[in-house]
């Protein structure tokens, strides 16, 4: 069924004398006053059969309205004029016209989101990261749950000279790249200085936003540090955004330790990077490496016994000390001391315990060129013990447990091609 059509001129109250009479065969009764005179009978006529049917019909249907006869001797009530009904002009609503009720909620929208920075202010902080978190963990931009994250320009310029190269620090450097560029896209220019969802492309533990340092933060430094630099500038947008938003809460995060402590001389908040960590307490996790003290060899050197043994064609040394720390180390548990006043660093692994007395037995150098395990040297520590294993024929089941880019799968890929 069609929609009437919307009237064109303005609608007007009429009172019920304005009313226009009914005409037609069949009028719909209304009220009759009561001063006036009876309408006069008329001769009443046989109708058809048919005709009386319809009437009676036509009765049910539409009842007509009683009128109350007052008695000949009650004087009828004084009338009185009723007020006249206030008359206001209506405007019609055109199809193209915007809704009053929906221009209404647009501006509550309005008035809540311009609001949203206030209601946040001394609420949220605002993390300020430098380039080697980013280059540390490529998804830390979603590690800040309901926090705000603030990326300097410096940091940007920094990140884009460690992209080039297939180190390990390049790959991530081309992932934040690229994460960056997918929350950029499709976005407003407003958006640039209000702040970019961190949700948008689907990490929902991420609620805060994304800015990034659209205008020149000038900030007093003391004398002396050089203006160019790049941690001097960051710490320079750090001061800044403190003297801009002196009601919350910003914080640098660097994994650089000297980049920290020149923050905090500075009076500026600086925090490490631990959002990558595997446990939140890294002291219940075991990890197989012992350091041992550096008065080991003296309080367990004496009566220690070495010897040389070939084993899978390769020589090793083993040793037998007995000491009070020998009770706190495991079986295969690696133990390791650090080189000082130019002696050579110690690697070893557990072999057999019994009591106070332990078999240590010295480990193969990975990280030289002529122990390439398919070209693969090792880098650091961690990755020489795991060689160890790995190249170890008796291990039978190894477990290797770290961060994103520590080289797990490549070390394990070499030893089973080699």
């Amino acid at each position: 069924m069609p929609l009437p059509k919307l009237p064109s001129k303005p609608a007007t109250l009429l009172l019920a004398k304005d009313y226009p009479k009914a005409s037609g065969s069949n009028p719909v009764p209304f009220p009759v006053e009561e001063d006036a005179a009876p309408a006069p009978k008329k001769a009443a006529t046989k109708a058809p059969a048919k005709t009386a049917a319809k009437k009676t019909a036509a009765a049910k249907k539409t009842p007509a309205l009683k009128v109350a006869k007052l008695p000949d001797d009650v004087p009828a009530p004084p009338r009185t004029k009723a007020a006249p009904l206030a008359r206001g002009k209506v405007t019609p609503i055109k199809p193209d016209a915007p809704h009053p009720a929906k221009h209404k909620a647009h501006e509550v929208v309005l008035k809540s989101a311009s609001s949203r920075h206030a209601d946040q202010v001394g609420m949220t902080k605002l993390f300020v990261l430098d380039t080697n978190v980013l280059m540390h963990d490529p998804s830390s931009l979603f590690r800040f749950e309901e926090h705000d994250v603030f990326l300097p320009m410096m940091t940007l310029e920094e990140l884009d000279n460690h992209k080039k190269g297939m180190s390990e620090v390049a790959r991530n450097a081309r992932q934040v790249s690229r994460t960056l560029d997918a929350l950029v896209s499709n976005t407003d220019d407003d958006d640039m200085e209000t702040g970019i969802p961190l949700n948008k492309l689907g990490n929902k533990d991420a609620k805060g936003h994304l800015y990034f340092q659209t205008k020149v933060q000038v900030a007093d430094l003391p004398e002396g540090l050089p203006q160019g630099k790049a941690d001097n500038q960051i710490l320079a947008v750090v001061r800044s955004l403190e003297a801009e938003q002196p009601g919350r809460a910003v914080v640098l995060v660097s994994k650089d330790i000297n980049m920290r402590i020149k923050a905090r001389a500075l009076g500026l908040p600086a925090e490490d990077y631990f959002n990558d960590h595997v446990l939140e307490d890294t002291d219940l996790l075991y990890s197989g490496i012992v350091q041992l003290p550096d008065d080991f060899w003296n309080k367990h050197g004496k009566d220690m016994e070495s010897w040389q043994e070939n084993k899978n064609g390769q020589s090793a040394t083993f040793y037998r000390v007995t000491g009070p720390f020998i009770p706190s180390l495991l079986v295969n548990q690696f133990v390791f001391l650090e080189p000082k006043n130019g002696e050579a660093s110690f690697y070893g692994q557990v072999k057999q315990i019994n009591g106070k007395t332990a078999v240590i037995q010295t480990l193969r150098d990975y990280s030289h060129n002529k122990n390439s395990v398919w070209g693969v040297t090792a880098r650091n520590r961690e990755q020489n013990f795991a060689l160890n294993l790995l190249m170890n024929p008796e291990c039978d089941f190894i477990t290797l447990l770290g961060q994103a880019g520590t080289g797990k799968t490549l070390l394990a890929l070499a030893a089973g091609l080699a």
